[in-house]
């Protein structure tokens, strides 16, 4: 289980003069790993597993079914994992490892819903900006700039400045399913860069009514400093001019789809990439 997720890598070995020794982190994180595997909908499910299946019960770590901790230590250190951001290290790690040798083809580039259990939360109240004089201003005027767009200033900050701008708690969200009927959903949105496999890439998570153009940018510059790939492709939602100029900017050929209903394609852009011959990349490494 190591080999293919190797979560213990990445857990501190916190140990002290006084206390319980944190010794079965690793063993409740091969926990959590079966849990995911097995998609168990609660933590005592996982639990009743590893203490009645004697080989999972040693895959995990645990020797004795009496070594098997409490539901309420697997959700201290649960949020343990969460402070230390265990999931998006190990996650990194596996992208650098399977697939930073190989060019990657194509990114598609979507958000899938997330229903949580707690109640959205309120929103403040924004304060209504001063009118605007219309027409043009007369001679010796000067007017106050308007304020940069988020998307404005995502293409001049990094990955992690722009992803701290994107508010992350429970909300209402709506979206229109391929069929064209919308869907309202109370929780989050996971957006995700995938490969040709369907193996995610680069991974965020935002309030459910953060529209998709507004991680575009973020995901974007995880994901080419992750892999080398060729294409972009996204949907209808993420066409925006500024998410062409960094498409451009990172020398990736550009393509947007239709969407179901539509009545008009989108263009399709394209720009081969001058160090690509034949699928081929300068370094030698050939299209995955």
């Amino acid at each position: 289980m190591d080999s293919i997720y190797p979560a213990t890598e990445f857990i501190p070995k916190i140990g002290g003069m006084l206390g319980r020794k944190l010794l079965e982190r690793e063993a409740i994180a091969r926990a959590y790993v079966a849990k995911a595997v097995y998609h168990h909908p609660f933590t005592r499910t996982t639990i009743h597993d590893v203490s009645t299946t004697p080989n999972l019960r040693r895959i995990c770590g645990f020797e004795r079914i009496a070594d098997i901790p409490s539901e309420s230590t697997f959700s201290r250190a649960f949020a343990e994992f969460a402070a230390s951001d265990l999931g998006a290290k190990v996650h990194e790690a596996l992208v650098e490892d399977c697939l930073k040798p190989q060019l990657v083809g194509h990114i598609s580039r979507d958000a899938t819903a997330i229903e949580g259990r707690e109640k959205p939360a309120k929103k403040p109240k924004k304060e209504k900006p001063a009118p605007r004089k219309r027409g043009r201003p007369a001679k010796g005027e000067i007017r106050e700039p308007k304020p940069e767009s988020r998307l404005e200033r995502q293409c001049k900050q990094s990955a992690a400045e722009a992803l701290q701008e994107l508010p992350v708690f429970c909300d209402v969200g709506t979206k229109k399913n391929s069929k064209g009927y919308k869907e309202t959903w109370i929780g989050y949105k996971l957006h995700a860069d995938v490969n040709d496999c369907g193996l995610p890439v680069s991974v965020a998570l935002a309030a459910a009514s953060v529209h998709d153009s507004q991680v575009a940018i973020p995901l974007m510059k995880m994901t080419s400093a992750r892999v080398d790939y060729l294409y972009d492709l996204m949907g209808a939602g993420y066409d925006a001019s500024h998410i062409y100029h960094i498409s451009r900017s990172w020398d990736t050929c550009r393509s947007s789809t239709r969407t179901r209903g539509a009545r008009k394609w989108l263009r399709w852009r394209r720009m081969k990439r001058p160090d690509i011959t034949r699928g081929r990349h300068q370094n030698g490494s050939t299209l995955a």
